[in-house]
């Protein structure tokens, strides 16, 4: 039997709905949500992606705010477009939009962002947060992630999950955010990654994996048990198609697998457009 499909599209739908109902209540008393985005060099698939958060922000309701530097910026230069952006009372919340030109040091630059306006939720004080189980801003794609598997109702709660990647931005982040005492988590979580040989072993146990290593078809049929929740977080793109790490044969053993389009992806927006907001509405209530 094939798998039920974890479909993100719905679930962003539901959050950015959420999002452009509070982002009305604001603008209606005069307060406008505003997103900051820097883009530095000329990659198409960068740019490209800044254009889609630009427009759907301008969708939402939420006031774009662009910074772009060339190519050959130094790493000082893309500092003190994240200072303008600290001091801008226009912009709430800001992205660094990645990877960026060799050269520049992503997670030096994110400790110059006032943590306040992490639309990522990847400045160090934000996942010492997270450690902590403080509220903050999450990283976006491992809160996705969670966001998903609770809208199908999916307990993951004394589950083992397998999480295949320890990446920044989602397999680190993912194992606390998972393992943490609280509803929709207190999972078992374990960490694989490259230096782990014979992985397969631990996927083949797990009552949910997460792929996100970003290496098309790494996790196969026959590196799950029947009936497992399987979650394709890592793609690469070849020209404008989307390879997920998860094989299409997966979903001919899994009990729920996300599609290799409309999965994670739409999630790691909604969850974008949610810190914005959330920073804005932070501002209020101080």
């Amino acid at each position: 039997m094939a798998a039920q499909i974890l479909a993100g599209q719905p679930v962003a739908d539901s959050v950015l709905a959420t999002v452009t109902e509070q982002v009305e209540r604001l603008s209606a008393s005069g307060r406008r949500v505003g997103l900051g985005t820097i883009l530095v060099g000329d990659d198409p698939a960068s740019a490209g992606y800044i254009r889609i958060k630009r427009s759907r922000a301008q969708e939402l309701g939420i006031d774009s705010h662009h910074l772009h530097l060339p190519q050959g910026a130094t790493q000082q230069e893309v500092e003190q477009a994240v200072r303008r952006f600290n001091q801008d009372e226009r912009v709430d919340a800001m992205l660094i939009q990645h990877p960026l030109p060799q050269g520049l040091d992503y997670e030096a630059l994110l400790e110059v962002m006032d943590p306040d306006k992490d639309a990522d939720g990847l400045h160090p004080y934000n996942l010492g947060k997270l450690v902590l189980g403080r509220p903050g801003p999450l990283p976006c794609t491992p809160a996705g992630i969670e966001a998903m598997l609770a809208h199908y109702k999916i307990d993951i709660a004394g589950a083992h999950v397998v999480i295949l990647g320890r990446g920044l931005t989602l397999g680190r982040p993912l194992s606390i955010l998972l393992s943490q005492k609280r509803p929709g988590a207190n999972a078992a979580v374990s960490v694989i990654h490259s230096a782990v040989q014979g992985w397969e072993r631990y996927t083949r146990q797990a009552d949910v994996v997460v792929a996100a290593v970003g290496v098309p078809g790494i996790l196969k049929a026959d590196h799950i048990r029947p009936g497992a929740v399987v979650v394709g977080g890592g793609v690469r793109y070849e020209g404008r198609r989307v390879l997920s790490d998860v094989e299409e044969g997966v979903a001919e053993v899994a009990g729920w697998v996300t599609p290799r389009v409309g999965g994670v992806g739409p999630m790691t927006v909604a969850m974008l457009f949610k810190n914005a907001l959330d920073a804005a509405l932070r501002k209020e209530d101080v």
